[in-house]
């Protein structure tokens, strides 16, 4: 089982503009650069890098995407903070 995950995501408010994204994300769009564009988590700034985290340290839904989820693969998750896009780039 996998203890830590990387990611990307892009956080914004409504469920639309996610899926909008996400549907950018298919057409060729560069993560970094929607994240850099539209992300409201101080992250976008950073193309929407989290970084390397342990489980339990994300908030449950975001957890459960990033160590459970396809990897490399554009994911809807929705928590308290608004709707996030993200992208698991590894898990070890």
């Amino acid at each position: 089982m996998a203890r830590t995950a990387a990611a990307l995501h892009i956080l914004v408010k409504h469920k639309q503009q996610a899926e909008d994204i996400i549907e950018q994300l298919k057409n060729g769009a560069k993560f970094q650069t929607l994240a850099r564009k539209f992300s409201s988590c101080p992250s976008g700034k950073k193309g929407g890098d989290l970084g390397e985290f342990r489980r339990g340290q994300m908030v449950p839904q975001f957890d459960k995407v990033c160590f459970s989820g396809e990897i490399l693969v554009p994911h809807l998750v929705k928590t308290k903070h608004g709707w996030h896009v993200v992208k698991v780039l590894y898990r070890t």
